[in-house]
């Protein structure tokens, strides 16, 4: 497609955020996942899908290095955000968990205020020069959360006191407020009810426009309404990879299809 090698790998590093290749995970002698191959593409929703303990929330967990955090895990392979590898013994992993940021499947507000939620990262990283500076970031990363208009006038009441629904988005409104240019979602629809699915559904459309996002949840209706990329996980494997809409009405796999159709699952 290109007559220079280098510029071809240039413009495919251009069009992915994270790279990850030949990546196995494995839980003291279990081998949890099993040479995955996958590039997730910048200002896209990726969703992961597959049966219970196909390993994509243990891959997701990959991008960010939570698994660092587990003794017996050991992950090799090559995962690049833009490029550098994130396994590099140079990468502090804080500094990466501020880039890529997470939001788990059950709502978890720190026991603090609304307004000391989402300043908590943000003083860490020191990306607060005062007060004034502070402000600004909190109620910009409230608006990102979509949930500004509901707590504005509450801001140091405490998180825990908020809704289901409105706790996962102050916990996305927490993620972001660390200017991250990914964001991991663990099935963070999973303990909501419909309406507050929907509002959070709806929340991450919009932030595609400026992070690469990428989703497990075990929803399939969820994953077509959200996504433009979708990776099917079975068994520890990536068994196809590819848009949505392919995926979901012409899968390539014919384990893909037993999943979708509901014959394994």
């Amino acid at each position: 497609m290109y007559d220079n090698p280098n510029l071809e790998r240039k413009v495919a590093q251009a069009e992915s955020k994270i790279s990850a290749r030949n990546v196995q995970v494995f839980y003291g002698d279990t081998h949890a996942i099993k040479d995955v191959n996958v590039e997730i593409e910048a200002r896209t929703v990726t969703a992961f899908i597959g049966p219970s303990g196909c390993g994509k929330s243990t891959f997701l967990r990959c991008l960010n290095r939570m698994n660092d955090t587990i003794d017996i895990c050991r992950v090799e392979g090559d995962i690049e955000l833009d490029g550098e590898n994130i396994y590099d013994k140079r990468v502090d992993p804080v500094q990466l968990r501020a880039k890529v940021g997470m939001v788990f499947q059950k709502p978890n507000p720190f026991p603090k205020s609304i307004y000391d939620n989402i300043a908590y990262g943000p003083r860490i990283h020191g990306l607060a020069k005062n007060k004034a500076d502070l402000d600004d970031i909190v109620e910009k990363a409230l608006r990102r959360g979509a949930i500004w208009n509901e707590v504005k006038d509450r801001l140091h009441a405490p998180g825990t006191g908020l809704s289901g629904g409105q706790q996962q988005r102050l916990c996305i409104a927490r993620a972001v407020a660390t200017e991250p240019e990914v964001l991991l979602m663990d099935e963070p629809c999973s303990a909501l009810d419909p309406i507050a699915t929907s509002q959070v559904e709806e929340l991450i459309d919009e932030l595609r426009d400026q992070y690469s996002v990428v989703i497990v949840t075990h929803s399939m209706q969820q994953a077509a309404r959200v996504s433009q990329k979708t990776a099917f996980f079975h068994l520890g494997n990536l068994v196809e990879y590819g848009d949505t809409d392919q995926i979901f009405t012409n899968p390539h796999d014919p384990r893909t299809e037993a999943y979708i159709t509901g014959r394994i699952g």
